[in-house]
């Protein structure tokens, strides 16, 4: 009787202690939930003071990670291996996003700051009305030299890579999307072209490029630049402002048969855990001077017409950052090429990678 009394007890005992980890645990998630937001976003694509910042105002705690390219990141979110309350795609993965519903519609009415959007980065194809996203920043792809290493070239068309006195010396980007637009670019075509034939000019005259190639690289491309490593990079605008401000050898230059006119902006992904803290997030960013300085810090360009009151003027007049109408038009917008399409685009920049000519 007294073993069956003793084990009654203890059976007593280890139920208690599960019942007191089972509440501790439900209060820890519920605190989790409320207090704790998690943002993916592309590396080095905010001032993390300003997350700081937003952790002391607000009492939430921010997890950050960082993803290298839009397809891994909706790759992640679709597996939902983690549950991101924010991430920052750029507009054609919003209308793909958009399409394969993982995205949460955002609650304007928590965001009193999107009043200081400039309306013309608002109520774009890719996401009409903004029911799911809110600029962050905008720019352009072009092409970025050292006129100390090149003394005696301008750049004003993309065909002036195909010099080859260029030999060895370019450094591209390491996506799909801007290397095939580039190729389609320079013969006249638009980048988001699906017309076969066109494609394979594209491939094939890129296959030319080959012996000018140094490098086919991700963020490696400002430091290359930056320390005199390379004389010409295919860039984006925001990369090209970091190096131009380490190096004054390097200028900037949007190719006058056009280019893409890009967009990133934030989402709220269908999984969210903390939908409240992540509309407290994007208004936060929203206001002027917060856009400002982080608009300092990552250099590219912002949408939020009222901080460019709290920019250094010489940056907003920069017409390479911020283009004049007679040039944006000529830029255009990545559209959702749709899975076959962008396959073939993947495709084509993969053969080029690897076997050149």
């Amino acid at each position: 009787m007294r073993k069956l009394q003793i084990l009654f007890l203890s059976g007593l005992l280890v139920s208690a202690v599960i019942l007191y980890f089972i509440f501790h645990f439900n209060q820890y998630q519920g605190h989790s939930s409320q207090n704790i937001l998690t943002i993916f976003n592309w590396g080095d694509y905010i001032d993390q003071t300003l997350i700081e910042r937003f952790e002391k105002e607000t009492g939430i705690t921010v997890i950050y990670e960082t993803f290298d390219s839009n397809e891994a990141m909706m790759t992640k979110i679709e597996q939902g291996g983690t549950t991101y309350d924010i991430a920052v795609p750029s507009e054609y993965m919003i209308d793909k996003m958009r399409q394969e519903k993982l995205l949460m519609p955002l609650e304007h009415e928590k965001l009193p700051n999107l009043k200081y959007i400039d309306e013309r980065f608002m109520d774009l194809p890719f996401d009409p009305g903004n029911k799911y996203s809110i600029p962050y920043f905008w720019g352009t792809v072009g092409i970025t030299y050292n006129t100390k290493l090149l003394p005696n070239k301008e750049f004003n068309s993309w065909n002036d890579l195909w010099d080859p006195a260029l030999k060895n010396e370019i450094i591209l980007i390491d996506g799909a999307r801007e290397i095939i637009g580039m190729g389609l670019n320079s013969l006249g075509y638009s980048l988001n072209d699906t017309n076969p034939k066109h494609l394979k000019e594209a491939y094939e005259k890129l296959s030319q490029l080959t012996p000018n190639v140094k490098a086919i690289v991700g963020d490696e491309n400002k430091l290359l630049m930056q320390n005199n490593e390379a004389a010409v990079a295919v860039i984006w605008s925001g990369d090209a402002a970091d190096i131009m401000f380490e190096n004054d050898a390097i200028d900037y230059v949007i190719p006058e048969e056009g280019s893409n006119l890009w967009f990133d902006n934030i989402v709220i992904p269908k999984t969210a855990k903390n939908v409240e803290a992540a509309h407290q997030f994007i208004n936060f960013m929203l206001d002027p001077k917060i856009a400002a300085q982080n608009t300092e810090y990552v250099a590219y360009s912002t949408p939020n017409k009222e901080a460019l009151k709290y920019i250094d003027s010489e940056m907003v007049e920069d017409e390479r950052f911020y283009p004049p109408p007679a040039l944006t038009k000529k830029l255009e917008v990545y559209e959702n090429l749709g899975k076959k399409n962008l396959a073939t685009y993947n495709d084509l920049f993969l053969e080029f990678k690897m076997y050149g000519k």
